[in-house]
C-alpha cells in the first residue's frame, strides 16, 4: 500500500501523532520539537501547516509548515518528499531538512535560488573557554540592544524572519538570552531554546564585529550550554553554517560534536 499524506492546521491533533515519531530522536528533531513546545505555548502562527505520513497504519514521517518560516522536512523520509509536494500543489518557497531530504525537493523542483549548507552538533563533553569577562541571564534592560544584534545577525545571514522586537521580548522573558560581558559592557548573544524532549538549542550566537576575534561568541556559547545542561536539558545541540569555517571551529573547540549534514533551501 502506498503511503499517504495527512493535514492539519490543528497544532494538538498534529502533535498527538507526530511527537512520538519526533521523540523517537530528539536531537535530529529538535527544531520541529521546538516548533511544537512554542506552538502549544501560545506563539502565534498565520495559516499554518502540519502534516504526517502514514504507510500501512504507521505513521513514518511528519511536516510542518509556519510562514513565513520554510517548510520542516527533518522527520520525512526521502519517498514521501514527491507525493507531500504533490499534496501541496508545489508551493514551496523555502524547505530545511536533512541532506537526503532537500536533494530530493532539488530534484523535483530544480535548482534554488539560494542555499545554505548547515551542520547540525551535539555538545559531548564541555571545554570552556578563557575569555575575559564573565556570562549572565540577558535583562529587560540590554532589550534595546539584543534587538539591534538580532537585526545585524538577520542581515549578515540574510535569513531575517518575522517581528523581531517581538521575539526578543517573547526570549528575554523567557530566559533564552545570554550575554557575555567584557569592561561591564555586553559584548556577544548566545540564545537556548526550551528544552524539548531533554533537548536544548543553542542559536543564534552573535558578537558584534567591532568585538570579534577575542573569544567572546565562544565564551557565551559555552555558558548558555553550561546552564541548560546545569538547569535546564540533558543534551545541547546547535547548528552551524558550514559556509562558515570559523564558527565550525569554535565550536568543536569547545566540545561539539557533528551528527548530520542539512541544507535550507530557498526558491
Amino acid at each position: 500500500m502506498p503511503g499517504v499524506w495527512t493535514f492539519t492546521a490543528d497544532v494538538e491533533e498534529y502533535a498527538a501523532v507526530a511527537e512520538p515519531v519526533l521523540l523517537g530522536d530528539p536531537v535530529r528533531n529538535t527544531v520541529p520539537l521546538t516548533v511544537l513546545a512554542n506552538l502549544r505555548a501560545g506563539l502565534p502562527v498565520k495559516d499554518p501547516l502540519f502534516g504526517w505520513w502514514t504507510v500501512d497504519g504507521e505513521v513514518r514521517g511528519t511536516v510542518f509548515h509556519t510562514p513565513p518560516h520554510p517548510v520542516g522536512l527533518f522527520s520525512l523520509p526521502p519517498e514521501a518528499v514527491a507525493p507531500l509536494i504533490e499534496a501541496i500543489g508545489g508551493d514551496v518557497t523555502a524547505a530545511v531538512g536533512p541532506l537526503e531530504v532537500t536533494s530530493e525537493v532539488t530534484r523535483l523542483l530544480g535548482t534554488p535560488r539560494r542555499v545554505m549548507p548547515e551542520r547540525l552538533y551535539r555538545l559531548g563533553t564541555l571545554a570552556v573557554p578563557a575569555a575575559p569577562g564573565r556570562g549572565r541571564l540577558a535583562v529587560p534592560a540590554d532589550f534595546p540592544l539584543l534587538v539591534s544584534w538580532y537585526h545585524a545577525f538577520g542581515a549578515e545571514v540574510a535569513m531575517g524572519e518575522g517581528d523581531v522586537a517581538e521575539r526578543v521580548a517573547r526570549r528575554l522573558s523567557a530566559r533564552e538570552l545570554f550575554v557575555w560581558e567584557a569592561d561591564g559592557a555586553p559584548v556577544s548573544l548566545a540564545a537556548l531554546s526550551p528544552a524539548a524532549g531533554g533537548v536544548c538549542r543553542i542559536g543564534p550566537v552573535y558578537t558584534p564585529p567591532s568585538c570579534r576575534r577575542r573569544g567572546y561568541g565562544a565564551a557565551v556559547t559555552a555558558y548558555a550550554s553550561q546552564t541548560g545542561l546545569a538547569e535546564r536539558c540533558d543534551e545541547v545541540v546547535l547548528f552551524t553554517d558550514l559556509d562558515n569555517p570559523t564558527s565550525n571551529a569554535i565550536y568543536q573547540a569547545i566540545g561539539y560534536e557533528p551528527v548530520s549534514d542539512y541544507a535550507h533551501l530557498t526558491y
